[in-house]
């Protein structure tokens, strides 16, 4: 065993003093051989175009079949029911997040639509936003935060731009400082 082992540090000891070729088919180290230079990949040009605009608001929802208690569109109800109360919609109780808020959103305002892209990237003012293709005071959105319940879209030197209340869902529903009504929504 002894044996074995001894020829075996021998042998890798013998191996550790001979020169492997070289991948050039230069040789052995002294021949001058080494390995052949990488070329450098090919350079084209790069091109740039506008980005087609982003895609209008989703369309009212269908009709939904009613609540029990209530008559579908169309039907006449039966003697004797009672009409059922009307639903409300109200704002979401739910909390703002700034995690619930990190993404791609689009953005409703002045009668355009647009995107905007909310990152957690400290930025001034809060976090790091950016707009594409907004019209107005949207186009200046840089920043974003939350404050209290309110998600609030600023511009680059932490002004306000417009502030926005959930109005259920990832549906936000607000104002902005110019007074113009804006949505965000998923």
């Amino acid at each position: 065993m002894k044996t074995g082992v001894a020829m075996a540090a021998l042998l890798s000891l013998a191996g550790c003093n001979s020169v492997a070729p070289s991948f050039g088919g230069g040789g052995n180290l002294g021949g001058g051989g080494g390995v052949a230079p990488v070329r450098a990949a090919p350079a084209g040009q790069v091109y740039a175009s506008q980005l087609p605009p982003p895609p209008p608001p989703p369309a009212t929802p269908v009709a939904q079949t009613p609540p029990p208690g209530q008559t579908p569109p169309g039907q006449t109800p039966a003697p004797g029911a009672q009409p059922a109360a009307q639903p409300t919609k109200t704002a979401s109780a739910a909390p703002v997040t700034r995690e619930g808020l990190v993404g791609a959103w689009r953005v409703s305002s002045g009668g355009g639509n647009c995107q905007i892209f909310m990152a957690l990237t400290q930025w001034t003012g809060g976090y790091r936003a950016a707009s594409r293709g907004c019209p107005g005071q949207v186009a200046d959105v840089s920043a974003w935060d939350v404050s209290g319940s309110q998600v609030v879209l600023k511009d680059s030197g932490g002004s306000t731009v417009a502030t926005l209340s959930n109005a259920g869902g990832t549906r936000y529903e607000g104002t902005t400082s110019g007074g113009q009504s804006v949505s965000l929504y998923r």
